[in-house]
């Protein structure tokens, strides 16, 4: 360790809280931050940890009685470093020095270094050490905190889980999860599926500044296609869209209308209605529901099947809600499920712009729809896989908003992304939520996402959500609280070896848009000219 990056040495601590670390003399307290990275020289061993809490103490407890005077500048650089000193807390994740780390890498700790031990800031060459360099799986996601050292992800590994990215509105949750996105087909780690609420992963997005920025279909024009529910929409904001989609009312089956009892305001009778007149019906219901009411034998038709009037007309209400959705037809040539799939299982990313159809009741229609049909061919095929030793489709990753609407409490155990969170890789489909209300979320699905990226959050109920079953909890309790606003952010779980906090890669810039689009399939020249008219 260098003396330019030495901070001080370990006085106390405990594996369970962590290490207490004496500031040297010449180090400022205001110099350290919560969520640094420091190294510790053990005897044996080099420890790679995270300041967590930083504090002021006194050798002697007269000097908070009695301090110095502010105006007598040598006596408070005489007491500084010694009678009054900043200690930090730091809790030791990995040991990246040591005989067992030559051959076996960095390894999870089950001590602590010893009294005296120093101290210093870690160095790139730590960071390299535990997280890898960019290379054909990894990629550049950000710097950890006051590091210029670039932190990469293991994007196979990442998809082989459910992982959620959370915070509050406006701490840059759309640009994290746009730029893992095309880290993603990047590295061709899998295949995406995007319900995209607010049309920014599909065409292009806009910047805090009110900017536009180039998103998935631009800079890989034949890896993805946009799916665009509001043809109007799409085309006047010259969206190349690949499909415009249209739904048949003799696809929605009884389960699409419970999973919007509560968006629909539905009875549990008006549910159970439903049900029977799927049953009655067929594939048809939908329309034959809708003439019941004007129909002349349609209130002995009612008595028959055993269905009041008041569920009736509930039900009504919730289907006559659906049908004034632009996207609803009674019946479609071509279904969107089987085109979907036919781009899925090629390879394609898939993005779905829901363009002016913003309202929940679109949104979880939709998705859920299309994601329970996709989920039960990923399963056949998986499945038919393993029986005749054949290769297993392409991991496919479901990225979805709004995420408690989809997976609290209540509705949870019916949709299909609890399913989906709950196999986990089971069936080679996981997804990705993004969600400002981790609190909403069903507590079992919280325990199965493999890798957690949270912004800041306000709400001590949030916090806890999304930092429950972990280790550790309070020290990162306290880091993820001292966060900035924007554009910063705290990773941890299954992807990442130790957790990190960590300022995300650029996205919006001219010189961010020439890194990402490097690797994409735009020629230079073409580029350029998106430079010169976006940022000149």
């Amino acid at each position: 360790m260098n003396n330019d990056s030495r901070l001080g040495m370990v006085v106390a601590g405990s594996l369970s809280g962590g290490v207490a670390v004496r500031l040297d003399g010449d180090a400022s307290v205001e110099d350290v931050v919560v969520g640094r990275y420091v190294s510790i020289e053990g005897k044996k061993r080099r420890f790679l940890g995270m300041i967590t809490d930083v504090k002021l103490d006194t050798s002697d407890q007269q000097l908070t009685i009695s301090p110095p005077d502010p105006s007598d500048t040598f006596s408070a650089e005489v007491l500084s470093g010694t009678g009054a000193y900043g200690v930090l807390t730091v809790t030791p994740y990995l040991v990246i020095g040591g005989d067992q780390t030559i051959t076996e890498g960095p390894q999870p700790v089950k001590t602590i270094p010893s009294h005296f031990a120093p101290v210093g800031l870690a160095s790139d060459t730590d960071i390299e050490q535990v997280f890898g360099k960019e290379d054909a799986q990894r990629f550049y996601v950000g710097n950890p905190l006051d590091m210029e050292s670039k932190l990469c992800l293991n994007l196979p590994e990442l998809a082989r889980r459910s992982n959620g990215i959370f915070g509050k509105s406006g701490t840059g949750k759309t640009f994290l999860t746009r730029t893992l996105l095309v880290g993603m087909l990047q590295k061709g780690a899998c295949v995406n599926l995007v319900f995209d609420m607010h049309s920014e992963y599909g065409w292009e997005g806009t910047s805090e500044k009110g900017r536009k920025v180039k998103a998935l279909k631009q800079l890989f024009p034949s890896k993805v296609a946009i799916f665009a529910l509001d043809e109007d929409n799409a085309r006047r904001r010259q969206v190349a869209a690949d499909v415009f989609v249209k739904i048949g009312y003799d696809e929605m089956e009884p389960k699409d209308i419970a999973l919007l009892k509560q968006t629909l305001n539905l009875t549990d009778l008006a549910v159970e209605a439903s049900f029977t007149l799927r049953k009655r019906f067929g594939k048809d219901w939908i329309v034959k529901t809708l003439e019941l009411e004007t129909a002349e034998n349609g209130e002995q038709e009612l008595k028959s099947l055993n269905i009041h009037e008041s569920s009736f007309q509930s039900l009504l209400r919730g289907l006559t809600a659906i049908k004034r959705l632009g996207f609803m037809q009674p019946h479609v040539e071509r279904r969107a499920i089987d085109q979907l799939l036919g781009y899925l299982e090629r390879g394609t990313h898939v993005v779905l712009e829901f363009g002016r159809y913003t309202e929940i009741t679109a949104y979880i229609l939709v998705s859920n729809m299309l994601t329970r049909r996709i989920y039960e061919r990923y399963r056949e095929n998986t499945e038919t896989a393993l029986a005749g030793d054949r290769t297993p489709p392409t991991p496919l990753v479901i990225t979805i908003e709004e995420a408690h609407k989809f997976l609290n409490p209540e509705v949870a155990p019916q949709t299909i992304f609890g399913d989906i969170a709950r196999e986990m890789r089971k069936f080679n489909c996981t997804l990705l939520v993004i969600d400002q209300r981790p609190s909403g979320i069903d507590p079992e699905v919280m325990s199965q996402l493999g890798t957690k990226i949270t912004c800041l959050l306000d709400n001590d109920r949030d916090v806890d959500a999304v930092l429950s079953g972990i280790s550790g909890k309070s020290e990162l309790k306290g880091v993820l609280a001292k966060l900035a606003a924007k554009q910063q952010a705290l990773i941890f779980g299954h992807a990442v070896p130790m957790p990190v906090a960590f300022t995300p890669r650029e996205y919006g810039s001219a010189q961010s848009y020439k890194e990402l689009a490097a690797e994409s399939e735009r020629p230079p020249q073409d580029i350029d000219k998106d430079i010169d008219n976006l940022w000149k």
